[in-house]
Order: structure tokens, then C-alpha cells, then sequence
């Protein structure tokens, strides 16, 4: 048993640095990903920032330590947090084997690389530079921080779009990549012989993730004579009024559900019996929806956008076009055994255990 300490301040998306209070922690994520560890039989601690604290109190089967961020108008908590406590937190506890540090853009990152060089795995995710202020504090810090002064640590990416950026400022990085895992108990492939007629987009109701475009597209598959198909919309945001007032002008309203913010406990029968899950984004790097909907056996049309793209069209568990439209949702319909098949193959890599097991494998190599 070794025992693993887990830095990730940020545990779920905000889109601006009024972070929103949830309920729950326990969907995110890097809380799946240290079950994977604590299932795989190691000891595990989460550090996170308190600024994500959730509003209820919860019960976790490992310890989680919330740190407060200071500074935060130059240490913005949404992208880019400061926990000055890290350090003497590191320095005090030298029992861990191995630490396992999101993103190399990031000051904890650079703390953890810096004192416990040879025990630190930091976990990259980013495939471009971060947008604050103009991407130049990201420039700055791959240029000189990580290439001068985190080398030492080892770097295992989450795709290969952020293996093939990180290469450029680090010299240490893995050849495998770990993507999000997921709790396959909690995600059992459904015995599904006959999926519905229906298609599922599970998503913040935002404008860069273009539901509004997944509306439009279905609703000229449904036109061309697919009068029996819906699609489920789950999920909430500031362009949920729109997103109900386009659906209503395309007289769609019996045919688009939007089911709001949902637990995955009440989602996961709704992803699990459609035909796929759909997504627009224009901007977004490893979506977990998507790696949880594979794990459902439910295949994936999407842009090339997400980094979970590259093995979606490996391993022919969907389509990726950046174009996606009627043709696509026709072959996805008409050829659904067959990716249902693949992902039902793929599942097992998806599982948080086996992610967890590859951070050993890949600290020791």
C-alpha cells in the first residue's frame, strides 16, 4: 500500500471567478479519480481550495484538505488559484510516495515540482495557452518557469494534443497518456438491445458549448423524416431561456426535453438509452460527459475540439466531424450496434482503478 496525495485545487468548471456553490463534490472528476486510488488498495488525500467547498456538509472515505487561495484579484480562483499553505504542507509531510499535481500552468504544480521533484506526477491537461491576460502570463511561465525550474518533475498528459504541447517546455513527459477515469460501477454497461429514439446532450447551457447548433442540426434530421426521434438536453446556464425560445420558434417542443441540472445518479438512464450523446463545443479540452457516455456504451458525435476526440475517431467510438449534421446523425443512427459494440470494448480502459494503477506504472518507468 503507498500512500497518495492529490493536488487539485479547482474541482469544477467556473466561468468567471464568482465560483458556484454545489451541493455535492462528489461528481467531479478528480473525487472519481481518488476512489480509483483508494479502491486499487493505496492510501489518498485530496488538497482543493476552499473556494469549492461545497454547501453541504459531506462525508468523504478519504481525507480532503481545503486550502484558501489569497490574492485572488492576480490569483484568480477559477484558473489560476494561490494556496500558500501548500508549501509548508510539503514541507512538513515527506510520508507520501507519490504526488499526483494538475496542470503545469499552475502555482501548486510549481511547488510540488520544486520540493518533491522525484515523488510528483503532474497530470497536464492544457493542449494551448491559457487566455488570461492575453495568453502572456502563460507564455511566460512555459518559457521560463516550467522549462527552467519544474524540469525535474515528470509529466503524464491527459491526450495527445496536450502530450504533443507540453513537449515543447518539458522534458520529462510520458509517451502514455491517463484520460479522466470513471467508477464503471457506478457507470454498469445497461443490457440496452433496442436504445431509443432519442439523442442526449449533457452540458452547461452556455454559448461556447453551441447547443443552439445541436438544436438546429436535429431538428432538420427530424424534418428529413425522423418525425419519431427527441433529444434530451440535461444541464443548466445563462442561455437556457434562448435555447427554450429557439426550440419553440422551431415548433420543437414535443420533441426537446431539457431536463436541467442533474445528479449522474438520474442522468445515467437517460445517456444510457440513447442512440449518442452530442456535442458542438467550440471550445473545451477532456469532457468528462463524454468519457462517462462511452462507459455507457452510448457513442459519441462531436467536434474535433475535445482532446477526447483523437481516440473517438482511433477507436471508432463515434464520429468526429467539426461540421456535424444530418449525415452524421443518419450514421450514427444506422450503424449504432457497431459503435455500441466499440465502446463496450473501450470501456474497461476508462476505468478510474486502471487510470490510477498507469500513475504508478508510469512514476517508476
Amino acid at each position: 500500500m503507498s500512500k497518495v496525495l492529490v493536488i487539485n485545487p479547482i474541482l469544477y468548471t467556473a466561468e468567471d471567478n464568482q465560483i458556484p456553490r454545489v451541493d455535492s463534490i462528489k461528481d467531479t472528476m478528480i473525487y472519481t479519480m481518488c476512489l480509483g486510488f483508494l479502491e486499487a488498495g493505496h492510501e489518498v488525500t485530496l488538497i482543493a481550495a476552499a473556494d469549492y467547498h461545497p454547501q453541504q456538509e459531506e462525508s468523504y472515505p478519504f481525507p480532503i484538505l481545503w486550502f484558501r487561495t489569497v490574492w485572488r484579484r492576480l490569483f484568480q480562483p477559477r484558473c489560476f488559484p494561490y494556496m500558500p499553505a501548500l508549501r509548508r504542507f510539503l514541507n512538513e509531510h515527506r510520508e507520501y510516495d507519490m504526488i499526483v499535481s494538475s496542470e503545469v500552468f499552475a502555482t501548486w504544480s510549481y511547488t510540488a515540482a520544486r520540493l518533491c521533484p522525484d515523488k510528483t506526477l503532474i497530470w497536464h491537461e492544457l493542449a494551448a495557452h491559457n487566455n488570461m491576460l492575453h495568453r502572456i502570463p502563460s507564455r511566460l511561465w512555459y518559457q521560463v518557469v516550467a522549462r527552467l525550474m519544474m524540469r525535474k518533475a515528470k509529466v503524464v498528459p491527459r491526450s495527445e494534443a496536450a502530450a504533443s504541447f507540453i513537449r515543447q517546455f518539458m522534458p520529462r513527459v510520458t509517451k502514455e497518456t491517463i484520460d479522466h477515469g470513471v467508477d464503471l460501477k457506478k457507470f454498469p454497461l445497461p443490457d440496452v438491445r433496442d436504445k431509443a429514439e432519442q439523442f442526449v446532450v449533457v452540458s452547461q447551457l452556455i454559448a461556447r458549448k453551441r447547443i443552439e447548433r445541436t438544436i438546429e442540426a436535429f431538428d432538420r434530421f427530424v424534418k428529413r423524416g425522423s418525425a419519431g426521434y427527441r433529444l434530451c438536453i440535461i444541464g443548466q446556464g445563462e442561455e437556457e431561456e434562448r435555447l427554450k425560445n429557439l426550440v419553440r420558434d422551431l415548433g420543437l417542443e414535443k420533441k426537446v426535453v431539457f431536463y436541467g441540472q442533474m445528479s449522474h445518479a438520474a442522468l445515467m438512464p437517460i445517456v444510457a438509452q440513447s442512440k449518442a450523446l452530442l456535442v458542438s463545443t467550440r471550445k473545451d479540452n477532456n469532457m468528462v460527459s463524454i468519457v462517462e457516455s462511452i462507459a455507457l456504451g452510448t457513442p459519441v458525435v462531436t467536434t474535433s475540439i475535445p482532446y477526447n476526440a483523437a481516440y473517438i475517431k482511433r477507436e471508432e467510438l463515434g464520429i468526429v466531424e467539426d461540421d456535424w449534421g444530418v449525415k452524421e446523425l443518419v450514421q450514427i443512427v444506422e450503424q449504432n450496434e457497431q459503435y455500441r459494440a466499440n465502446c463496450g470494448r473501450y470501456r474497461a480502459k476508462l476505468s478510474h482503478v486502471a487510470c490510477a494503477e498507469r500513475f504508478f506504472t508510469l512514476l517508476r518507468t
